[in-house]
């Protein structure tokens, strides 16, 4: 049998088990609200016996030498983690495309007072009036009043899609180089966590804060993530390793900063794109950087900016065309054949170039010179154009419908991203954030075990006092 010492030692480890466990506990519930925190328990583990010899039978049998914590178990789910990432990449990916369209939707408010559709009626309506009235010198001069409006309201709506190109592609070195500040993040916290472990300590706290880096980089470029079997983390971008062990590659943007050149077509050269630091290209499937690097590509790869700032300028090109077919087969009101219209700036895109190439009213030819100068056939044709199915409006509200059918379908699909990331995320946190209840119901469990053991102790110093100081000499 063994000693009384013995039962001693074995209260004591029960103790010092059950402290540790409510510690353990006390740091679950001083988490429950901190953001990323996973939380932890307490695997105790009963000691072995240990056979002695015995005077009377060889061996004593014995029931263990008391009970220790064996490790610190964290309690995270790998498939609900994994699951969290997946989503967080697509929803992130879908609300970045998703802003981008409602961007530009903003810039071309249509239907309303302030859109190019209604600057064009005015425009098609001057003409009209001056059909009407030939010989009006104030209908001559609304007309070129409206052309100078048109192009004012080309040029700015240019504007305003060149500015949200360059906000992206600004938003796109922001994103890279909060990517690899991330990745860094992550190789020193597996550099921690494996000496840590090869120590014999636990890392749970720093697992957490590295995992909510992971998920962050999952946002930003689809990461995933597989844990080794010495604690650290590999993540993958693109089915390559942005971060192996304590190593941490880095990426970068490549491409042109400036929009014309970027998106010119056929795909320019000088695209911008995503490499390894090495110049290897690198491929996104989600997160909002990949969503960014799109928008920034030329109408054929998908580019929504360029395809609006196509639709522009494709609308300032095809004014000034079917203008000009029409106006240079009239005559002014002093006789003279009419000219163009319009003219476009050498070196510059349609919508930001085109002007109005006349400056004197009378120089509007708004009559067909078989029919006298106060005939107003060739303007009544010019504002039949407004009308026209094959004319710029239709192709310009043709752009519109389609941006607002496209907008509408990615923000449902952002919406529907969010709602599966949010379900994700509330299965995640439901397995690994802490229940103030059931640690309150460890805490008591701990709280009577350590009792008991005590109690033990308590039980043990007594027996110990009768036999040292009740236990008289024999025969006394």
């Amino acid at each position: 049998m063994t000693g009384t010492f013995s039962t001693l030692s074995t209260a004591l480890s029960s103790l010092n088990a059950q402290r540790q466990a409510l510690d353990v506990a006390g740091q679950n519930i001083a988490n429950a609200n901190t953001v990323g925190y996973t939380r932890q328990r307490a695997n105790l583990q009963s000691i072995s016996a240990m056979n002695v010899a015995s005077i009377h039978s060889g061996v004593a049998l014995t029931s263990g030498t008391g009970t220790s914590v064996v490790s610190l178990a964290r309690l995270s789910d790998q498939f609900l983690d994994a699951r969290l990432r997946t989503q967080t990449a697509q929803q992130a990916s879908s609300e970045t495309l998703a802003t981008t369209l409602e961007s530009l939707e903003a810039v071309v408010p249509e239907p309303s007072d302030t859109g190019l559709s209604s600057t064009l009626g005015e425009f098609w309506s001057g003409w009209q009036d001056l059909a009407n009235s030939p010989d009006s010198a104030s209908a001559r001069t609304v007309v070129l009043g409206n052309a100078q409006t048109l192009g004012i309201q080309l040029a700015d709506t240019y504007r305003s899609f060149q500015s949200q190109w360059d906000q992206a592609r600004a938003q796109a070195d922001s994103l890279v180089s909060t990517v690899n500040s991330t990745a860094a993040s992550i190789a020193d916290l597996n550099q921690q966590i494996r000496g840590v472990l090869v120590s014999g300590g636990s890392a749970n706290e720093l697992m957490d804060q590295r995992d909510q880096l992971v998920t962050q980089l999952s946002g930003l470029v689809g990461a995933t993530a597989t844990t080794q079997a010495d604690g650290t983390m590999t993540v993958l971008v693109g089915g390559n390793p942005l971060v192996s062990s304590d190593h941490a590659n880095t990426i970068e943007v490549a491409g042109s900063y400036v929009m014309s050149m970027a998106t010119a077509e056929p795909p320019s050269t000088d695209a911008v794109s995503l490499q390894w630091s090495n110049g290897t290209a690198l491929t996104l499937t989600g997160g909002s950087l990949a969503a960014t690097v799109t928008a920034l590509q030329p109408t054929s790869l998908g580019g929504p900016i360029s395809h609006a700032v196509d639709a522009v300028n494709d609308l300032a090109t095809r004014v000034a065309t079917h203008v000009n077919a029409i106006h240079t087969t009239g005559t002014d009101l002093n006789g003279n054949a009419g000219g163009d219209f319009f003219t476009f700036a050498a070196g510059l895109p349609p919508a930001l170039g085109l002007t109005v190439a006349i400056s004197d009213p009378d120089a509007v030819a708004a009559a067909n010179g078989a029919n006298g100068a106060l005939d107003g056939s060739i303007a009544d044709q010019i504002s039949q154009l407004g009308t026209a199915t094959d004319g710029p409006d239709k192709t310009w509200q043709a752009f519109v419908v389609d941006l607002g059918v496209t907008t509408a379908a990615s923000r449902r699909r952002a919406d529907v991203a969010e709602t599966t990331r949010a379900s994700a995320e509330t299965q995640q946190l439901s397995n690994a954030s802490v229940d103030i209840d059931e640690e309150m119901t460890n805490m008591l469990a701990y709280q009577h075990a350590y009792e008991g053991a005590a109690r033990v102790m308590t039980a043990i110093d007594e027996m110990l006092d009768t036999l040292i100081n009740r236990t008289g000499t024999v025969g006394r």
